[in-house]
């Protein structure tokens, strides 16, 4: 599978180019603020032409891209539960985070909400651009976050770590961390079911994909990560 990842300006958050192959259609995962340019590079590079948008939750440092990047042929996919935060997530972000992305970016942020969403489910199967992913409902973070797994890895990737398949974990879990409980949508027992009933099962052969920061194994995470060691039984 040919997987790029670039972050965004801002907030570091991990925006991903799945396909394939090169010159074949793409799935994009988690468009943040800022990732335009960068990605119609890759796009161009690679010769890959967008399938869908893959949303793992609606914060919008996740989303703020993915009107423009959708354009009027492109679906984004979002979880039922998150569906609400695209009618405005400008609007459900905190004042003062939204002042400062104008002051960084220089103009009035404004919203769109996206012309084709597609909402989904737990353990619903998609087939996109050739690749298929199940995805994995994982709330704690948001009420609809969501984990997309594939059986695909990355190009070369199983020559360096023990690896077989992917998930690409948004704001669930980071290498030795895991997403913020505390902002609206959080909740610190829907997060710890998730980790123990949703997280926990994959196989230590799963490469995992992050929202922010760097990539890690399921094993790694599972000897290292203290959310995940110290989960009650």
């Amino acid at each position: 599978m040919l997987t790029i990842a670039f972050p965004a300006l801002a907030f570091d958050t991990n925006c991903y180019v799945l396909a394939p192959a090169a010159g074949e259609e793409c799935v994009i995962v988690d468009p943040g603020i800022g990732v335009e340019e960068t990605l119609r590079e890759v796009l161009t590079t690679h010769r890959l032409r967008p399938a869908a948008v893959l949303l793992t939750h609606g914060h919008v440092d996740h989303v703020w891209s993915v009107t423009p990047v959708c354009g009027a042929d492109t679906a984004a996919y979002i979880h039922t539960d998150d569906r609400y935060r695209l009618v405005d997530p400008l609007g459900k972000s905190n004042a003062g985070l939204v002042a400062m992305l104008e002051q960084q970016f220089g103009s009035r942020a404004t919203w769109t909400e996206p012309t084709n969403v597609v909402e989904i489910r737990d353990r619903a199967r998609l087939t996109l651009a050739g690749l298929d992913f199940e995805v994995l409902h994982a709330p704690g973070h948001t009420e609809g976050s969501v984990m997309f797994g594939t059986s695909s890895v990355p190009e070369g990737i199983g020559d360096q770590v023990d690896v077989d398949r992917t998930v690409l974990t948004g704001d669930v879990l980071f290498a030795g961390s895991i997403g913020r409980t505390d902002l609206p949508g959080g909740d610190p027992a829907a997060m710890t079911r998730s980790l123990r009933d949703v997280v926990l099962p994959l196989p230590d052969t799963t490469l995992v994909l992050p929202g922010h920061y760097h990539a890690t194994t399921m094993a790694h995470e599972r000897m290292t990560n203290p959310y995940l060691r110290d989960l009650p039984a």
